[in-house]
């Protein structure tokens, strides 16, 4: 599904970041990939995303390919459009919107509003207690209840392929170990490939094939 082909990636016409990386993601398969900080895991979300070129970055090397399709070429909203949604690392949630605002973005592509119903209810049965917050502003929730969110925007997109950068970043070990029985679970039901970026490398490969 996903192949990444031996890329090097450099930001500003100057500054190497990957050098000689080479990865690939089969059709359903959770793949983790593993790193201290600072090594180089996100830049590589973000290559195979198509978001380095909001940030003066670029593949300079190599080729990333996606069912068949050369996207390291390819802007952002291109790439999303083939089935391909990240999370970002941070749990970057629109602060000032609700949590069913903020899952209404994941979906702004869509236009079957059924369709898009039965999937905000799927989001709501993976993460509980984000139907109960649906109204709220998701600035005033806490960690695990944004991480849950980012992760239920990316879904609302109804991608291939989902990229999580750390989804442990920062939370407490029960609620990492509920995030990744969840991730595991919609692997599980969607049939959906996930590429995992984590330091925490017990709760990656306590998932990942």
């Amino acid at each position: 599904m996903l192949n990444i082909n031996n890329i090097e990636v450099v930001y500003m016409n100057v500054i190497q970041v990957l050098r000689g990386v080479s990865l690939t993601v089969a059709e359903g398969q959770i793949v983790a990939l593993l790193g201290a900080n600072g090594g180089g895991k996100t830049t590589t979300l973000k290559a195979i995303s198509g978001m380095l070129k909001t940030e003066e970055g670029e593949v300079t090397d190599g080729s990333i390919e996606f069912e068949g399709q050369r996207i390291d070429r390819m802007g952002p909203e291109d790439i999303a459009v083939l089935g391909i949604s990240q999370a970002m690392e941070g749990r970057r949630v629109l602060e000032h919107l609700s949590v069913e605002e903020n899952l209404l973005v994941g979906a702004y592509r869509r236009k079957n509003r059924r369709e898009i119903k039965i999937d905000m209810d799927m989001v709501f049965d993976y993460f509980q207690p984000l139907k109960r917050l649906r109204r709220r502003m998701s600035g005033y929730l806490s960690g695990g209840e944004q991480q849950m969110l980012v992760i239920g925007r990316a879904l609302m997109a109804r991608p291939k392929l989902m990229l999580l950068d750390e989804p442990s970043l920062g939370l407490a070990p029960l609620l990492v170990r509920e995030i990744y029985e969840i991730i595991q679970q919609i692997n599980a039901d969607q049939k959906m490939a996930i590429l995992l970026v984590e330091q925490n490398v017990r709760a990656a490969l306590g998932i990942a094939d």
